[in-house]
């Protein structure tokens, strides 16, 4: 990566060591992953941070430029805990839109570059390790899913066209082939695995009581004849559900013996949530798309309207916020599961993260993007052996962007200075 200090002088902020301060928030977007946006801030010392976000690339880019660098020329150390501060604007400070979005990839990228200038790995810096790795699940998405927009639809799934299907598009395999699938990863070394064969019927019903369930239904059924209870089976429901359509699903999911299903209705919606908990064994998962820490997760805990607490680190204001987010959930006796199906970044960070807190439960991953533009874009990301993941032991989150990526004249790229 080019080293972009040289165009901020000492004498710019003679009160502070390089180690305190950044030079230039950069940008980075790649045509490989639209909906992915790379944030690189570059350290007066030479050393670059890098944080990641995802959907919306476009609007975090001018977001970060047009805003949040305007708040980092305000003089003083650019540490994570102050620069949280610093960006927690007048509006925009919660819910996980543009400028919490933003803020995050802020945030994962001041750590990484603090973790890299103390020369330890990232979750060193976070009281970690309690677990050296920790188990994971495949979410069965395929490498084109969630590309071509920012909605979470059917439309976004990036399912092939013609008649060839790659091993790994795992979306397609699920609705086609869910027992082979099923075998495939067992076979790989997984023993868990999410997907989703309810979202067509309830985006055909408008998520109503009266939804054909008999597609969804079949492909569990396929799976637990293929593989019995050696897999866990997670659902994800997408918040797609009316609260007396998803309580139907959740009567009818209770047979499986789930390890849990996700976003029922929207998780805004604290109390019709805890109803819905207190009349299922199916252990409920939220909160990956809430938003920014004790704004969004506080009402769900205290309303019981959870039994698993999922946080996207990209999402919800970054590392300094899920640290927090995790310790308040630990309070309730809530266990923590990163989400992943974003970017290399957030998988990295997450996987940091989850092995570093004592109610780190279980890691996302999506093999898709795992074996597919995750490569193409980066290196250094966790290793996957045996139905765990562990974290790179590199400096910082152990992620690196590739030169021929950063390279490419469709990659774009924009820099700020700060402090010049």
């Amino acid at each position: 990566m080019t080293n972009i200090s040289s165009t901020v002088s000492q004498s710019d902020h003679d009160s502070e060591t390089p180690s305190q301060r950044i030079v230039a928030l950069e940008t980075v977007r790649c045509a490989l992953q639209p909906n992915a946006v790379f944030v690189l801030v570059h350290g007066a010392d030479g050393q670059v941070g890098v944080g990641e976000t995802f959907y919306g690339a476009a609007s975090v880019e001018a977001y970060i430029h047009d805003v949040a660098a305007f708040a980092l020329q305000q003089p003083g150390p650019h540490s994570p805990a102050r620069v949280s501060r610093l960006l927690a604007g007048y509006v925009g400070y919660s819910g996980s839109g543009t400028e919490v979005r933003g803020n995050s990839a802020i945030d994962v990228a001041l750590w990484d570059l603090l973790a890299k200038q103390s020369n330890r790995p990232l979750r060193e810096l976070l009281g970690g390790p309690v677990v050296e790795s920790i188990e994971i699940y495949n979410t069965c998405a395929g490498n084109d899913y969630v590309r071509s927009n920012a909605q979470q639809s059917s439309n976004n799934w990036g399912l092939p066209l013609g008649d060839e299907v790659d091993r790994y598009d795992d979306l397609w395999r699920f609705l086609h082939e869910p027992a082979r699938l099923a075998r495939d990863l067992v076979d790989e070394g997984y023993r868990g695995m999410k997907v989703w064969p309810f979202d067509l019927a309830a985006e055909a019903s408008g998520g109503d009581h009266r939804a054909d369930l008999k597609f969804g239904l079949g492909v569990l059924d396929s799976i637990r004849d293929e593989v019995g209870d050696s897999m866990d089976l997670y659902v994800e429901l997408h918040s797609l559900w009316q609260p007396r359509g998803a309580e139907r699903i959740l009567r009818a999911l209770e047979p499986y013996g789930l390890a849990w299903a996700e976003d029922p209705i929207r998780a805004d919606r604290y109390e019709a949530l805890a109803v819905l908990r207190e009349g299922t064994s199916v252990p409920i998962a939220l909160g990956e798309n809430v938003g920014a820490g004790y704004n969004s997760y506080k009402p769900l805990l205290d309303a019981r309207a959870m039994d698993i607490a999922i946080v996207d680190v990209g999402w919800s204001g970054g590392i300094t916020t899920a640290m927090r987010t995790a310790a308040l959930a630990d309070q309730y006796g809530v266990p923590v599961a990163p989400h992943d199906c974003t970017g290399p970044v957030s998988l990295a960070v997450a996987t940091h993260l989850v092995t570093a807190i004592p109610n780190g439960h279980v890691q996302e991953v999506a093999r898709s993007f795992y074996h597919g533009w995750y490569g193409q874009v980066s290196e250094g990301y966790p290793t996957i052996a045996d139905g765990r993941i562990t974290p790179s032991a590199a400096p910082g989150h152990g992620v690196t962007l590739r030169p021929e990526m950063l390279a490419d004249p469709s990659t774009i790229r924009r820099v700020t200075a700060i402090g010049s």
